[in-house]
């Protein structure tokens, strides 16, 4: 497997610490208010990259963080506590917000096949590793106490962008709107690790610590949890291409000054979700969520497709005729299986090699899930028997999560049920409930009612040849797929 590296700008194959086993660590929501479908995008990118490596043979430990405390308005280590705003906003205590959106959260991935990771770690629960982390960091020279709090000395660092080519010079304050100065820095892009001292005196949550009462800093939180959860060497580190820059950057400066030595080798983001304005965000008020998709008639499990459809390094645009023009491919596609024959035959291995071929090959190429759903026509296409596709497709939908074999069931057992749909002037069509196919057959027999017979004999060849037989009986016909 071939898989594009942020940290390195190349595409490399995957390789792991111990063969056969990944460490993954994955960037969890901020539970201060509802995820929107682009903070989404990337759960359901990293969900399909974490269940492609089981389908591979990987044994895979997925870590997770859940940010209830720490994450401040702005990255700059200023502004008000995320958390905090989201408990004066509705009134609430700060865990009660927290559980609310972390249980909303899990609620849109269960929708979206997305899933749970087998860690979920709050950040309120790792206190003491943070301060362990931020104490050695401090013996070590590698952080100082200025100002009431620890701040991060990136002087120490040899490098210390890791993804992009800034300078010291675009973090100046003023670049970024909303940034003010701390003067307590002694580099422009130090940050804080554990902060005693807030412009914000009603910050919730606090705790005593060797520099005094207070809270961690966001971005030692995915450092310390991981460390806890998957241990000094990790193999993989997920999540959006914005946390790229200085989260992070700012993770990999203190795990390795922690730990004396590299800590992941691969990093991989999820690019933007954009709108006809620019990045969809909270702080813009765009706000579609999972609900609101269900409340205007699409399932998730059209937008997943309409994720899986796009690479995930390139920017996604989303219109509603985008997502309308998606419904219809997942329809059209649940149909198509919907008419494949349950039990017909036994699984062809030699037709189903190539086909798994195609589908490896193409989330091999650094998950191209493009390709991917490609191939999942090139399983409907095949000369082969229905047993094998149904099989196929099953094995493949392990991966994309896109619901096809129940989704088809539910299919052909809802048309079982409404399979007489289609009367007129006492002629009724028995079928499988395909009104495309019920309208042929009638016009059938209008033709044959006016004596047209070449025209009902076209129709009927032309049914023939997509597969389906017309049986004539008094007062309509039967029609079934062969």
């Amino acid at each position: 497997m071939y898989l594009y590296n942020s940290a390195t700008h190349k595409k490399a194959e995957f390789t792991t610490h111990t063969p056969g086993h990944v460490e993954m660590y994955t960037c969890g929501p901020t539970v201060y208010h509802f995820a929107h479908i682009g903070n989404l995008r990337s759960y359901i990118m990293e969900d399909v990259l974490e269940k492609y490596l089981r389908y591979s043979g990987y044994d895979v430990n997925r870590v997770m963080n859940i940010t209830d405390v720490g994450h401040l308005s702005s990255d700059a280590d200023t502004g008000e506590d995320k958390m905090l705003k989201g408990a004066k906003r509705e009134h609430k205590t700060v865990m009660e917000i927290a559980k609310f959106y972390t249980d909303a959260f899990f609620d849109d991935c269960r929708k979206l096949n997305i899933k749970r990771p087998d860690v979920v770690e709050p950040a309120t629960n790792c206190i003491q590793e943070y301060i362990k982390i931020v104490k050695k960091l401090q013996d070590t020279g590698y952080a100082y106490f200025a100002g009431g709090n620890v701040y991060f000395d990136t002087s120490k660092l040899a490098r210390y962008y890791i993804f992009n080519d800034h300078d010291e010079d675009d973090l100046a304050v003023g670049v970024r709107e909303g940034v003010e100065e701390d003067v307590n820095k002694r580099n422009k892009n130090d940050f804080v690790l554990w902060f005693t001292q807030s412009k914000f005196e009603d910050q919730a949550l606090k705790w005593d610590s060797p520099w005094g009462v207070g809270y961690p800093g966001w971005h030692i939180e995915c450092s310390g949890i991981s460390l806890k959860h998957n241990g000094e060497y990790l193999d993989l580190h997920c999540g959006g291409i914005d946390n790229a820059f200085p989260h992070h950057t700012n993770e990999i400066a203190q795990s390795e000054s922690y730990l004396g030595h590299p800590w992941c080798p691969q990093w991989f983001h999820v690019h933007h979700l954009n709108t006809a304005t620019g990045k969809m965000s909270k702080s813009k008020g765009e706000f579609l969520t999972v609900s609101l998709l269900e409340e205007k008639g699409y399932d998730p499990l059209v937008y997943r497709l309409f994720c899986l459809q796009s690479h995930y390094r390139k920017a996604l645009v989303f219109t509603w005729e985008n997502l309308d023009n998606a419904k219809t491919a997942y329809e059209k596609l649940i149909a198509r299986i919907a008419a494949l024959k349950e039990g017909d035959g036994a699984v062809d291995e030699a037709a189903a090699e190539p086909l798994r071929a195609k589908f490896k090959a193409a989330l091999d190429n650094d998950l191209n899930t493009s390709l991917a759903v490609t191939a999942l026509y090139d399983v409907l296409k095949a000369k082969t028997n229905d047993a094998t596709k149904l099989a196929l497709l099953g094995e493949f939908d392990q991966v994309l999560s896109l619901g096809l074999l129940d989704h088809a069931a539910a299919k052909r057992a809802e048309a079982a049920k409404t399979a007489a749909t289609a009367t007129a002037g006492g002629y009724t069509v028995t079928g499988e409930g395909d009104p495309e196919v019920d309208a042929q057959v009638l016009a059938r027999a209008e033709a044959k009612k006016a004596k047209n017979f070449a025209e009902a004999d076209r129709i009927r060849d032309e049914l023939k040849a997509q597969g389906i037989e017309i049986t004539d009986v008094p007062g309509g016909a039967v029609w079934k797929r062969i």
